[in-house]
């Protein structure tokens, strides 16, 4: 039996079975427009029939505002921009925009081509989570009617929505923890990544405890991911002047140091070894970790996009600099406040 391959169903052949003109088919699927009774019913069972859906795509490329919303991002599979993806695009969808997510593996030019693709689609707005795109490249989505916003990006650029997290504010707090809980000699466990955020981090801790008269250890044995943060531990601990307090800049980095120290040198957490990570993904709160960090406001941060997306406006008068706090979450990987002398 020879099976015809079918193409989707058109307004046109709609309109032939209702017995109705294109455009009564198309006001009937229009919400707000003018449409006799008796002529909806007619489409909506014609359009039954058929098995009809309206192109909303097609639709949208034909108005100033498609509802597409993209996301230019990396590194899917980690869990803070899994989570991140997740919180972005379930908002969108909350409000009726059409979440797109390019994947790409964040150089300069991976994110050209993506953002070039953003204009192909008319897409009314471009999230911007990993690589930095040039300020020509901006200019030419700005002049294309797109809001550009940008997430914790390289440089503070003029046109877009630049959104960013106070990273350096939580690397001066994770110095003060691991200082209040007692700890000696302590280092900061970094990555080769060199991303803004990343770096924020660790130069403010580090600065931190400068400013405080004491030392850092830094390592930064390789990309941000688990696999650094366990050879980083084994680094730090083979050495005579082993930490009793570490930051990690990400919990993937705290967890795969924790694991080492733990089992492959028998130091005791927290009481040996106090260890803090950033991200608050949802490892962190695993019983094998209880991992104190730093959670980024996710939610507010995805409430924020959506409300200048419903909003709407001029792409060109978006230029604005929202700052974030990220939120200390207290666990078990850091000792309690150890007393001064004399109290």
């Amino acid at each position: 039996m020879e099976i015809r391959e079918r193409s989707f169903v058109t307004a046109e052949e709609v309109a032939k079975l209702a017995g109705v003109s294109r455009s009564a088919v198309s006001r009937t699927f229009t919400d707000g427009a003018s449409v006799s009774p008796g002529t909806r019913k007619k489409v909506l069972q014609a359009a039954e029939t058929l098995g009809y859906h309206v192109n909303h795509l097609a639709r949208g490329l034909s108005h100033e505002r498609s509802n597409i919303i993209c996301l230019v991002v990396s590194d899917v599979s980690t869990p803070y921009q899994a989570q991140m993806i997740d919180i972005v695009t379930k908002k969108l969808q909350s409000v009726g925009k059409i979440a797109m997510v390019i994947n790409t593996i964040g150089s300069t030019e991976e994110v050209a081509a993506a953002m070039r693709q953003t204009v192909n689609y008319r897409a009314e707005a471009v999230i911007v989570l990993s690589g930095t795109p040039s300020p020509s490249l901006i200019a030419t989505c700005l002049s294309n009617g797109q809001r550009v916003i940008l997430i914790n990006r390289d440089d503070q650029l003029s046109g877009p929505t630049n959104i960013v997290v106070q990273n350096g504010q939580a690397g001066r707090e994770a110095y003060q923890l691991l200082k209040r809980a007692g700890c000696a000699r302590i280092a900061v466990v970094s990555s080769t990544a060199g991303t803004p955020s990343l770096m924020a981090r660790e130069t403010a801790f580090i600065a931190a405890a400068r400013e405080d008269g004491r030392d850092t250890q830094v390592m930064r044995t390789g990309p941000t991911g688990y696999a650094t943060g366990a050879e980083a531990a084994r680094q730090l601990f083979s050495r005579t002047s082993a930490p009793d307090g570490i930051f990690c800049i990400t919990d993937l980095l705290a967890m795969g140091c924790m694991d080492v120290a733990r089992d492959e040198f028998g130091i005791v957490v927290p009481d040996e070894l106090s260890i803090i990570g950033f991200d608050n993904i949802e490892q962190a709160s695993w019983i094998a970790y209880n991992l104190t960090t730093f959670s980024q406001p996710l939610g507010a941060i995805a409430e924020h996009i959506a409300s200048l997306l419903v909003a709407g406006g001029s792409s060109a008068a978006a230029n604005e600099t929202v700052s974030f706090h990220p939120v200390p979450v207290w666990r078990r990987s850091v000792r309690p406040r150890m007393p001064r002398s004399g109290e």
